[in-house]
């Protein structure tokens, strides 16, 4: 019944994970956290725990889904590089001013800040991308219907950009995904389709630099992973398939569902700790 359990947490986790570009950890942390207090059997789960051992599943997550979406060619290799060199050490700075800031009062306003930025999403037709200045770069992507998308960034813009995006996911414990997808579809241009594909490639980079010092920390319980990972892998090959069937619109409508609920979630962790 456990193994059941953690392989349909690691289904939903990989499939939700994989259709937005959020990695999965959203999913992975809290359900740890529930099952340590709901069954004696996750007695040993902590916190660190919870986040090392979610790290190690986004590998399998982000390694399954870059997969799938390399097969549907919507992912930019060069962007998610680019946008990696600033959100990696990004996250590392994150990390390090969790050990000395108070944090509960930043997660009830980050949680404000992320629910803001899903309801900006809803008029984001009415919003221009950034300006491309000098040596930009410029891509184009093609639709299925054939319609030509223009989008593309400053490389130092975006950098600076990616560098603040990965500072707020290692201070708050979110995923970069959750705030990486809005920054590329708003600022960048970036079709729907192709921001979440590109997410996920920055999900398995950035999962692999992050669970090896987890793992170096004692902080991955094996037991569970062996469980999990297997519905992950299933889950995100799902959740890729299921993206590419979705319209953009609706791909952007589920995305700010997934934003105000994170949004809420951070608000009540700062109010209650939990």
């Amino acid at each position: 019944m456990v193994w059941a359990v953690l392989f349909l947490t690691g289904l939903a986790a990989g499939m939700l994970g994989s259709l937005m570009g959020l990695g999965g950890g959203i999913i992975v942390v809290p359900a740890l956290m529930i099952f340590s207090v709901l069954s004696p059997f996750f007695a040993d789960v902590t916190p660190q725990t919870a986040v090392g051992t979610s790290l190690l599943i986004m590998i399998f997550t982000g390694l399954s889904s870059t997969l799938a979406y390399m097969k549907q060619k919507t992912v930019d290799y060069m962007a998610g590089g680019i946008f990696f060199i600033g959100s990696g050490p990004g996250a590392l700075f994150g990390v390090w001013l969790n050990k000395d800031l108070e944090v509960a009062p930043f997660l009830i306003f980050f949680g404000m800040f992320v629910v803001l930025v899903s309801f900006i999403l809803l008029i984001r037709n009415k919003l221009k991308p950034l300006s491309i200045k000098g040596k930009g770069v410029r891509r184009t992507y093609q639709t299925e219907a054939g319609l030509e998308i223009e989008y593309g960034f400053t490389p130092f813009i975006a950098i600076v950009i990616s560098f603040c995006v990965g500072m707020f996911s290692g201070l708050f414990g979110i995923g970069g995904g959750s705030l990486m997808v809005p920054v590329m579809i708003l600022l960048f241009g970036f079709p729907p389709h192709l921001a979440v594909a590109t997410s996920m490639f920055m999900v398995l980079l950035s999962a692999l630099v992050s669970s090896i010092s987890h793992i170096a920390l004692g902080n991955v319980e094996w037991l569970y992973a062996l469980a999990l990972i297997p519905g992950a892998w299933i889950g995100a090959k799902i959740g890729a398939e299921i993206n590419r069937k979705l319209k953009s619109d609706t791909l952007v409508t589920i995305l700010r569902i997934f934003l105000i609920v994170i949004g809420l979630r951070l608000m009540w962790q700062g109010f209650t700790g939990l």
